[in-house]
């Protein structure tokens, strides 16, 4: 809208492109509509886990170092277990829901106490299309045995569990704002917290490992340079191993204008889901539809074949596809359909039941604000003229 171009333009016309005040504005609206003290924003969704997971090393009271396993999703978009391997953990996965693809709490509990819980450092639960994991039960297991959660909340904007908004509900959450998500700037990242301690780690590991301090920089400044005899400034001088992972005033700015939309985007695809729903009831022999609930910032209108010998999920996106209706299939199951994890397939076979069926049979296709009736009644008929074929 007129809105966030104007926001670039400001961005333009301040020559300031590199983090700046639209970076802080984003963090203070972020941290306040999310319900948490802190916000610290990174260039990707992917940069907000990886940092988040080495600050985790950091922080004298959560547990973790290289080589301990992290308990996640095996449906997720693969980011998700990149992140765990590229900061030197081991992914390990358990099942999920069939109805919302959520993380099994009981599959969860199962693997715990069958486990050496010494070996693992955090559970990794992901609010997949928007539907919340049950965080409560996992917060009660994580405590239990002494582990850290994370919240993989990249699709899950303004999702609310409980009265609160998911990305609040652990030791911290994640988000994206890549241009398919809900509240969408192109590429930025943001991890929430109410943990000081966390947020000054990830502060310093998104830039390289500098010994900036956004509370006390000045002090630590003059600290380093008295007792370091040395004439830094605190931008060039590193104590622990870090990343580029800084925002730009630029994506910044978009999200500032973005999330004062927030609660209308969430309304609108609500209202695009429910009118789905409701059209395609007739079809719930052959497609499992979406659980609707008002409490979901649905990022798509996700659909599971119920008889893939009927019409198989490559035929009906074909046919989709062919009417000018967008699809994408719901990732796979990471460690039994992904080539990049294929070592730990033999691991896995038959112990995943629901995510390696969801992961070969579950497709959404769009349920974004800017869809009209008119939108919604020709996808309705193209899924009747494309049932009608198959029958």
């Amino acid at each position: 809208s007129e809105e966030e171009k104007n926001a670039v333009m400001n961005v333009l016309d301040s020559n300031w492109l590199s983090e700046g005040p639209s970076v802080q504005k984003f963090e203070k609206d972020w941290a306040q509509y999310v319900g948490v003290k802190y916000c610290i924003a990174l260039n990707s969704g992917t940069s907000a886990l990886i940092a988040g997971l080495e600050a985790l090393k950091h922080c004298n009271h959560l547990r973790s170092k290289n080589g301990t396993k992290i308990i996640t999703s095996p449906l997720t978009y693969i980011a998700t277990v990149n992140s765990i391997k590229l900061t030197n953990h081991e992914p390990v996965f358990v099942d999920v829901n069939f109805n919302d693809f959520s993380m099994d709490v009981e599959k969860l509990k199962e693997y715990l106490e069958s486990n050496n819980p010494d070996e693992h450092s955090a559970i990794l639960p992901v609010h997949l299309i928007g539907y919340p994991c049950d965080m409560n039960k996992i917060n009660v297991l994580a405590k239990k045995y002494g582990l850290a959660v994370i919240e993989d909340s990249a699709e899950a904007h303004g999702t609310e569990y409980n009265g609160k908004r998911t990305g609040s509900l652990s030791d911290f959450g994640i988000f994206s704002f890549y241009v398919a998500h809900n509240i969408q700037v192109g590429e930025l990242g943001a991890i929430t917290t109410d943990d000081i301690e966390i947020l000054r780690f990830v502060d310093k590991i998104k830039a390289h490992g500098r010994t900036w301090d956004r509370e006390n920089y000045k002090e630590r400044e003059m600290f380093y340079r008295i007792e370091h005899d040395i004439d830094h400034h605190h931008r060039y001088y590193h104590d622990i191993f870090g990343y580029n992972f800084k925002a730009s005033e630029i994506h910044a700015a978009l999200a500032v204008e973005q999330i004062k939309k927030a609660d209308w985007i969430i309304k609108k695809r609500l209202e695009n889901v429910k009118s789905l729903n409701m059209e395609l009831e007739k079809f719930s022999d052959l497609l499992k539809l979406p659980k609707y609930s008002e409490n979901i910032s649905f990022l798509g209108y996700p659909l599971v074949i119920k008889k893939p010998e009927v019409i198989s999920r490559k035929k009906l996106r074909e046919e989709l596809e062919k009417r000018g209706i967008e699809t994408r299939p719901l990732f796979g199951a990471i460690p039994l359909h992904q080539p990049a994890y294929s070592y730990l397939k033999h691991q896995y076979v038959g112990k995943l039941p629901n995510a390696e069926y969801l992961g070969a049979n579950a497709f959404y296709i769009g349920c974004h604000q800017y869809l009209t009736q008119e939108d919604l009644d020709y996808v309705v008929s193209s899924f009747k003229e494309i049932f009608a074929k198959s029958s």
